[in-house]
């Protein structure tokens, strides 16, 4: 479905992405620099949005890379300080990622590079549109924020939500209404209210994060299990439903399934409302473009997601050593905790241009 209906596209600019986030990692000390060179590449994190957020503005375009790169990062230290009881360091970092999303300007030095980096991503974004999207995007960045707090505690506890609310929370974690706003920005157009609001809009926008959302579900299924994580959709199935793993597999691909079919549905919306906008002036045809923009975008997530999980190493627990313990995650705390030498590197000149687009392989285990 997604290889025959949904073309790969990469941003021209990808070329560069992958060496720019690369050494982005290394400055922010987000990543040990053995571990940024042995497995920063072979991640994808760049290749990801080149596929996003195909009209982006380079510069925009580099910001989205690191900030995917970020949100890897803070997911990792989330699941190393839930394994190590690490529950005070992830108490602070809560709040301070609360703070920093209100005022970036005053934690781009903060100890913490997960902080830091995180507040040096939201300092470039802010730049892109208005103060009311900068103040949209902030508010919804706080609900993520909480969601990631609500998985620690129900790991801490041992429960696994039912199908239902995991979903909503998984909408929270993944952060859906986050990446629907970055449409905007790529764009270069804020849409009104009305428009963002529209049944069809809304509908798109939701099937497509939902396919992403779960698609991730079904291809880390095997990583989880094995990493004793409580937060999946296949989990959760197994959990409340009683299903068996291969049932549970079964079920997640056909809501993946049905996340497609609801977007091609939408679509058609979208694209005629654009149209009869299109129709109203100037500032009518301004409008569609940006629509047109946002919901072509939406479709190219399809398939980076899709391509993404099959090249990454992030999922290819077959090839390592401890399918429990990802080896590009460091186990050592960080920032405040970390101890003596913790903290940044001068950032790194060297960047390895690839000359074709990935490989594209086969479907996930």
């Amino acid at each position: 479905m997604i290889e025959g209906g949904f073309p790969r596209r990469l941003h021209p600019y990808w070329p560069k992405l992958q060496g720019r986030t690369r050494s982005w990692l290394l400055e922010m000390g987000l990543m040990p620099p053995d571990k940024v060179a042995k497995y920063a590449d072979d991640l994808c994190y760049s290749d990801l949005v080149a596929g996003y957020y195909i009209g982006a503005p380079d510069e925009l375009l580099a910001t989205i890379s690191d900030y995917s790169a970020w949100f890897f990062a803070w997911d990792d230290r989330h699941d190393r300080d839930v394994i190590h009881g690490r529950a005070d360091n992830w108490r602070r970092l809560v709040a301070q990622l609360h703070e920093a999303t209100e005022a970036p300007e005053l934690h781009l030095d903060h100890r913490d590079p997960l902080v830091a980096g995180f507040a040096d991503c939201l300092q470039r974004f802010y730049g892109s549109l208005s103060h009311t999207w900068n103040v949209r995007f902030a508010r919804h960045f706080h609900p993520v924020i909480d969601a990631y707090d609500q998985e620690f505690r129900n790991r801490t506890a041992g429960i696994v939500p039912d199908v239902d609310a995991y979903i909503e929370l998984r909408r929270q974690t993944f952060a859906h209404w986050i990446w629907i706003d970055l449409l905007e920005a790529t764009a270069q157009y804020e849409l009104p209210a009305w428009v963002r609001k529209t049944p069809a809009f809304m509908r798109a926008a939701l099937a497509v994060q939902d396919f992403s959302a779960w698609y991730n579900d079904l291809c880390s299924l095997p990583k989880e299990l094995a990493g004793n994580e409580l937060h999946n959709l296949g989990i959760s199935l197994i959990e409340h439903d009683g299903l068996s793993v291969a049932e549970a597999a079964a079920e997640v691909r056909r809501r993946v399934i049905g996340c497609v079919d609801d977007f091609l549905e939408a679509e058609v919306e979208v694209e005629n409302i654009a149209n009869g906008i299109e129709a109203l002036g100037e500032k009518g045809k301004e409008l569609s473009v940006a629509m047109r923009s946002c919901l072509g975008n939406m479709r190219n997530w399809f398939s980076s997601v899709y391509w993404f999980h099959h090249e990454s190493g992030r999922y290819q627990v077959d090839d390592w050593e401890d399918r429990s313990n990802p080896p590009y995650v460091s186990d050592e705390p960080v920032g405040a905790d970390a101890g003596p030498g913790a903290g940044r590197v001068p950032r790194q000149a060297s960047h390895r241009v690839p000359d074709r687009v990935p490989e594209q392989a086969g479907e996930c285990a």
